[in-house]
């Protein structure tokens, strides 16, 4: 029996876990990579280390036009299935608070294990491969197959699998050409705007607190309706703000500038006391210490260039007597350190995006990944609309898409 021909269009996460998937089956597989190598964006992952996927898996985790659909995928390829397939391929894999690691906590190692089984698989792999366009045609016995057009050379498949992921990261080859393919079978397209991003900011005053970090609750607000909250180490930036907590709910406020809608972020910098405590603390703190100037008074509630804005935007002077200045204004300017409303007015570009929410619409894609549309086409990764928090929950939807675009495929 004749094998079945799958190409694989981008050699990244999905891709290639959709070329082990496919290989397993029997099938005679070819991965198509535009970039002289195949995973470069894997190295970045992790800040290096690559978070593979997370213990505490939840389908809470990700967003997408079709939740439904992803949790069968995941039902399907699970955390546990990831753990198995990497440790079957020779990676220790190892756990810190949920978030999973090689052992080696080197990205390289997780990159050469997927190389190395590709290899030993008998998966042709070619770089330098741009596609350009993909023609559906009908064999004589009125099954699909394929024809890919690249800038050098031309390519029949049986199956055609697209994993060139979103527009995220440009520099590690993604440049949302799968959109494009994609609109040449029909297929609608979400919105594609910059996730796991940070958010640049409309007030002046970013440049005097660049550099701090500090754990802070955020809560976001579009239209002045709040959207999602999130908690962890806030990084103040020049320009505006970063860190996790930013990244989580930059997808909601990516969507919300896209509509043209106003869109703020409450920052909490004292999270762990509540206003009424707080007020009853300056209260006492003013009673005892107002002998001191208001700089003095601050010393040791936040990292000092967040207290000399404070002072600042309550109009006060930091070498003034607190005892020259009414309670309720020393109130006040704490009260702000938990209530500081900035305006986002734009997010980094995709050059800067972790993922990208949008995508492929997940309506429009089975549970087996194929087409709706076109038999035979499949789809894998990022190029659809699924995207998740930070915490190896994006690398799982890779994991998991790819294999199952890879074992249907075939079929």
């Amino acid at each position: 029996m004749k094998r079945k021909r799958i190409g694989i269009i981008g050699g990244g996460a999905a891709g290639m876990l959709a070329a082990i998937g496919a290989v397993k089956e029997g099938a005679d597989v070819t991965i198509l990579e535009k970039n002289e190598r195949i995973g470069k964006k894997i190295l970045m992952t992790g800040n290096g280390k690559c978070n593979l996927s997370n213990l505490d898996f939840s389908i809470e985790a990700y967003h997408s036009t079709n939740l439904d659909r992803v949790f069968r995928i995941f039902e399907r390829f699970t955390v546990e299935e990831t753990i198995h397939l990497f440790e079957a391929m020779g990676l220790f894999v190892k756990e810190k608070n949920g978030y999973l690691y090689p052992a080696s906590e080197q990205a390289s190692a997780v990159l050469d294990v997927l190389r190395y089984e590709l290899h030993y698989s008998g998966v042709h792999i070619i770089t330098d491969a741009t596609v350009s366009s993909i023609k559906p045609k009908t064999t004589k016995n009125g099954e699909p197959c394929f024809t890919v057009i690249c800038k050098k050379d031309t390519y029949e498949f049986d199956s055609v699998i697209i994993a060139c992921g979103s527009k995220a990261c440009p520099k590690t080859g993604s440049d949302g050409m799968g959109y494009t393919l994609a609109k040449q079978f029909g297929h609608k397209i979400i919105k594609p705007v910059p996730a796991l991003v940070q958010l640049k900011c409309k007030e002046d005053f970013f440049k005097a607190i660049a550099g701090v970090r500090c754990d802070a609750t955020l809560q976001l607000l579009i239209d002045d309706k709040e959207i999602v909250v999130e908690r962890g180490e806030l990084q103040l930036t020049d320009y505006g703000v970063s860190g996790i907590p930013v990244f989580q709910l930059s997808r909601f406020a990516s969507y919300g500038l896209e509509d043209k809608k106003k869109v703020q972020i409450l920052i909490d910098f004292l999270p762990d006391v509540t206003e009424a405590d707080l007020e009853k603390i300056i209260k006492i703190r003013y009673a005892i210490h107002n002998d001191r100037t208001v700089e003095e008074f601050t010393t040791g509630t936040l990292n000092k260039k967040l207290a000399m804005l404070f002072i600042k935007l309550a109009g006060l002077k930091s070498n003034e007597l607190v005892s020259n200045i009414k309670e309720e204004q020393i109130v006040a300017m704490f009260m702000q350190m938990k209530n500081l409303a900035v305006t986002v007015t734009e997010t980094n570009s995709f050059a800067n995006a972790q993922v990208c929410a949008g995508g492929v619409s997940m309506n429009e894609v089975k549970d087996t990944m194929e087409s709706m549309l076109v038999p035979g086409l499949f789809f894998a990764g990022e190029v659809l609309d699924v995207d998740g928090r930070c915490g190896g929950y994006n690398l799982q939807w890779a994991w998991a898409s790819g294999c199952m675009a890879g074992y249907h495929s075939t079929k």
